[in-house]
């Protein structure tokens, strides 16, 4: 990374809460800039190509991976591709913003692992299993099947919440906000 922007990077289980907290941290920051992230997903509701992520073909994705073009990659469901490219975080960097994730764990670790101390890594902890299953289905994005895979997943993610530099439990959004701001600006400050 030649820029002089750190990077921020906020990762969770499904349904913790995460999207909510980088959109609040981002609007309070000015000098935060977004990392979009390429998916071979399918887009829900209203999400837009350039926005929310790349959204890219399964075979389109799978051609970046084998020309080096991405930071992370990870399969994290058959056929559903997530991944930060280069492009992005030299975009970013080079005109001296700080980049922030949105990213699934592994992802966010990747990241940690390959920028060290110019990353903070920050966990968003769901406050328990049975609240993280009821913001999913309130969410109203995912099928049943859908649900129980986020949900196995996130158990399974939990267990990587001590890697990260800092935890946020998001039983009291409010409370959440502020913390992830506070750590946010001792970190980009010092």
């Amino acid at each position: 990374m030649d820029g002089k922007g750190k990077l921020l990077i906020f990762s969770a289980p499904s349904g913790a809460g995460k999207t909510t907290l980088v959109r609040y941290v981002m609007e309070a920051l000015p000098s935060l800039a977004f990392s979009i992230s390429a998916t071979s997903r399918q887009k829900r509701g209203n999400e837009i190509d350039g926005k929310e992520y790349y959204f890219l073909s399964v075979e389109d994705f799978r051609k970046k991976i084998a020309n080096d073009e991405f930071v992370e990659w990870e399969e994290v469901y058959d056929d559903k591709y997530y991944g930060t490219l280069k492009s992005e975080v030299d975009r970013i960097t080079n005109i001296g913003d700080n980049v922030v994730f949105d990213i699934d764990v592994v992802g966010g670790l990747n990241i940690k692992n390959i920028y060290g101390d110019k990353a903070l890594a920050i966990f968003v902890m769901p406050p328990n299993i049975d609240t993280l299953d009821k913001r999913l289905i309130n969410r109203n994005t995912d099928s049943k099947h859908d649900i129980e895979t986020r949900i196995k997943k996130a158990k399974y993610e939990l267990t990587f919440a001590d890697k990260f530099d800092i935890s946020i439990i998001n039983d009291d959004l409010e409370i959440a906000k502020k913390e992830a701001i506070e750590k946010v600006s001792d970190f980009i400050n010092k």
